[in-house]
């Protein structure tokens, strides 16, 4: 069985490739096997409800262009940017370079 097949029993697809639903915890941890074999190369990203400061926890597989951080208890996304010049604005509102 395809994994969207899969998926599908138990979710509903809002848009491709985003599942949405509210299974119970072992539903939701056999999914999330599911999803991390047969991803391939793919990502993978679960959220679910929590009683926590944020209301929800999270668990990703094979994130690429960012990274999800527990920060003192709070979950953030961490996003790496590109090596560039540093830029300082003048007093005079005129760009300089280091």
């Amino acid at each position: 069985m395809s994994l969207k097949g899969a998926l599908s029993r138990w979710l509903v697809e809002p848009n491709s490739g985003v599942f949405l639903g509210n299974p119970t915890a072992r539903v939701r941890d056999l999914l999330w096997r599911m999803a991390v074999e047969k991803c391939r190369n793919g990502t993978v990203v679960q959220i679910w409800s929590h009683r926590g400061p944020q209301g929800y926890k999270f668990r990703t597989h094979n994130l690429k262009k960012c990274e999800f951080v527990d920060f003192e208890g709070m979950a953030l996304v961490r996003w790496p940017h590109a090596a560039k010049k540093e830029e300082n604005t003048g007093i005079d509102g005129s760009l300089t370079t280091k």
